[in-house]
């Protein structure tokens, strides 16, 4: 009896899961339309912020640009390089390598600083041999070395193009209440493999759709950790680079948000920087940001449905980011849920088996429809073939995510603190023409 019980309860709980599959479905299309509505005023808006006139050279603001680094000795050098050649005066520009690095990083970069600082530029590396609240450390350290109001960060495998201080400082002036500017991630090593391949199909839909309807939308916009320009005062704002989440980037914007600061997402300008290039990589680093959003998730859900100043409108576009880590956890929970049911009653592994078979296969073409929406706006020259045949892996990377996200609930619910793990990066791709 009690069985029976059992797997009346786990069926109703798997119905229940695909409903919840299939409202993520729905959400996919609803994000497409949203960015078709969107999309002219959204661009039109973009230029004329992007064309504000800047302030003749002996009147620009300083501008601190952020290298976080931990262990990329391979690229930390590339980094400050580009980061000199960004074109700004040089008496206004000051570069930091925020470096936490427990290998011979720290020196490469220090050799790299002596050559910029012999060719008149601002260049210092502040080591920390402790690592305490790891990037958001790194980066609260750093800040609180300097007075200045305007802070670029750019992750060392990132490499930007000359004008993209100019380009995204022109945004910032331009607009006293916008906290921070984010360019739109690009990749160098795209075609390396089947794997990068299909890294940048699911990081097109996020950058090139999903954040520009946030942006374009008035909603809250997580910063993406780098490729973008960030004010003093918005940080301290909202409290500053906190270290009790790995995603202290998406932690950080929902707090500023809260204090009625915004972020402006810019399509048109890209930072093209590193995918992970193996397996063992790419899940450490979708490890590290399925925990990280859910520890946002569980932090500021509570203050966003108790801030009566929000309309419902605002606390909706708030809580979409987070709330859809769980609509990807309930993705495993839902196949895990059917096949104990099935396995205490086997009679329904044709009706609920199939069910859930039919969701999943809904999903697989809602995904394949929207990042092919996505990658047509990002990428319009890749031919179909390419997208199809890359995005092959996408629907198991995206169960792996699932299954991820899922592992990270216990504790994220215990609020267990978590190691930040860099993605590490070898420097192989090319710079960007």
């Amino acid at each position: 009896m009690m069985l029976e019980w059992l797997a009346d309860t786990l069926v109703v709980l798997t119905l229940v899961g695909c409903a919840i599959m299939l409202a993520a479905v729905l959400a996919f299309f609803y994000q497409l339309r949203a960015y078709l509505a969107l999309r002219s005023d959204g661009i039109a808006l973009e230029r004329r912020r992007l064309a504000h006139p800047l302030p003749p050279g002996d009147a620009l603001p300083h501008v601190v640009v952020q290298l976080p680094s931990f262990n990329e000795g391979a690229i930390v050098e590339r980094s400050i390089a580009n980061a000199t050649r960004l074109d700004w005066p040089k008496d206004k520009l000051h570069i930091q390598v925020c470096d936490d690095s427990t290998d011979a990083t720290t020196e490469v970069a220090r050799a790299a600083t002596e050559r910029a600082r012999a060719n008149g530029f601002d260049v210092v590396v502040l080591h920390r041999s402790d690592r305490s609240d790891f990037k958001a450390g790194a980066l609260r350290n750093a800040m609180s070395k300097t007075g200045h109001e305007y802070f670029a960060i750019l992750d060392v495998d990132y490499v930007s193009s000359p004008d993209f201080l100019r380009r995204c400082m022109a945004v910032l002036i331009g607009d006293p209440k916008v906290a921070f500017i984010q360019a739109r991630p690009d990749f160098l090593n795209t075609d390396e493999s089947l794997l990068t391949r299909a890294q940048s199909i699911m990081l097109d839909f996020h950058y090139g759709l999903e954040q520009a309807v946030r942006s374009w939308g008035s909603q809250v916009l997580p910063f993406n950790g780098t490729c973008g320009i960030w004010r003093r005062a918005a940080i301290e704002a909202g409290g500053g680079w906190r270290g009790d989440t790995v995603t202290e980037d998406w932690d950080l914007s929902y707090r500023a948000w809260l204090k009625g600061w915004r972020g402006v997402y810019v399509t048109s300008v890209t930072v093209s920087g590193e995918l992970p290039t193996s397996l063992r990589v790419w899940l450490a680093q979708q490890n590290r940001w399925a925990a990280g959003i859910g520890e946002v998730a569980f932090k500021m859900l509570p203050p966003l449905f108790g801030n009566r100043s929000l309309s419902g409108g605002e606390r909706w576009g708030a809580t979409f980011p987070l709330v859809a880590w769980f609509a990807h956890v309930m993705f495993s929970v839902t196949i895990i849920l059917a096949l104990m049911a099935i396995g205490l009653r086997p009679s329904i592994a044709l009706s609920l088996g199939g069910t859930v078979y039919a969701v999943l296969i809904a999903a697989t073409v809602a995904l394949f429809a929207v990042m092919f929406a996505a990658n047509r706006f990002v990428r319009p020259k890749t031919p179909f073939w390419t997208f199809a045949i890359g995005f092959i892996p996408v629907p198991f990377l995206t169960l792996y995510i699932s299954w991820a996200n899922l592992r990270s609930l216990p504790a994220t619910l215990l609020g267990r603190q978590r190691v930040f793990v860099r993605t590490p990066k070898a420097g192989a791709a090319p710079n960007p023409s």
